[in-house]
């Protein structure tokens, strides 16, 4: 059965806190299209009424509102993992060095259970089973790259744009990917559009060495390419809102924006430590300055340097 991998992000463009990246595989018989229509008796887009299936969409849809937080992690729960203490949620998600980068983090507490704001017994997943064995569709891969502050810092320092950050880790989660899945089953690889770059070619050379990326077309609305001289067919697909199209990369979405979460939760609550009556933040722009302001005194009580928590771009 061939696969459809998609993958997407949550926070390059904060100031503070890390980048997340995610990418989820879906294996489906030969002929299915849209997932959401084929899994519709346990899915549900956000336009559909609230009737008990799954929600799956982009992540800034599902986070919307005052239960936006409750409505992903129970996205996160049915359609991904079980949550279980931090460290060991990661511990199933994470590739790279995205353990040993959050270890280096003075706000990192894997013991922090989960979940956050679902009851721990919650059942979540039926809707969601019961759809894919219907449909003999599977979800079978979650993975994530999570790049803090120091670590986002230091590719910028050597590459010069916060591009390096996002190929690093569109890099680690092809190549895990690529190599945990069945070897001889065709890849479709579905990636949100990366800003305004339109030519991926030189990432995916690099991250798939063994292969020759084939540019079929390069545009504003979609870059294509295929992968040859690998011994199953690999093909990438390069769009805006890839979110809205995809349910691989929805899922995606969402497992890296409630990885974000989760982590400003925890710098937020170490720095509040240090400065009482600190607002939190989400770490965007106009409010990160005035939160960063808010934390100099105690950063250079603590001995941390600005590089370890303030983005440079």
């Amino acid at each position: 059965m061939p696969w459809i991998v998609g993958i997407d992000e949550a926070g390059l463009g904060p100031n503070l806190g890390p980048l997340v990246q995610s990418a989820i595989a879906a294996r489906a018989p030969d002929g299915v299209g849209c997932l959401w229509q084929c899994l519709a008796g346990g899915v549900r887009r956000a336009a559909d009424p609230d009737d008990g299936r799954l929600l799956v969409d982009d992540s800034k849809l599902v986070y919307m509102g005052p239960r936006g937080l409750s409505r992903l992690e129970r996205g996160v729960v049915g359609g991904v993992a079980d949550c279980r203490p931090v460290g060991d949620f990661l511990g199933g998600l994470a590739c790279g060095s995205s353990l040993s980068d959050l270890a280096e983090e003075t706000w990192f507490d894997p013991a922090e259970p989960l979940p956050i704001a679902l009851e721990p017994d919650a059942a979540v997943q039926r809707p969601l089973a019961e759809a894919l064995t219907g449909a003999g569709v599977e979800l079978a891969l979650a993975r994530c790259v999570i790049t803090p502050a120091p670590k986002f810092n230091r590719l910028i320092d050597r590459w010069g744009s916060k591009a390096a950050a996002m190929e690093q880790g569109v890099t680690a989660l092809l190549q895990t990917v690529l190599t945990a899945i069945g070897d001889a089953e065709p890849v479709t690889i579905v990636i949100d559009k990366q800003g305004g770059r339109n030519f991926y070619a030189p990432w995916f050379s690099a991250a798939i060495p063994d292969g020759w990326v084939a540019p079929v077309r390069e545009s504003a609305l979609v870059s294509e390419y295929q992968i040859l001289g690998l011994d199953r067919e690999v093909r990438l697909l390069v769009y805006p809102r890839a979110e809205t199209e995809a349910l691989p990369v929805a899922l995606a979405s969402m497992l890296s924006k409630y990885l974000r979460e989760v982590c400003m939760r925890q710098f937020n609550r170490f720095w509040l430590g240090h400065v009482p009556g600190l607002k939190p933040t989400a770490g965007y722009h106009v409010d990160s300055r005035r939160y960063y302001k808010a934390i100099r005194p105690a950063m250079k009580k603590l001995g941390i340097k600005p590089s370890a928590v303030w983005r440079k771009r």
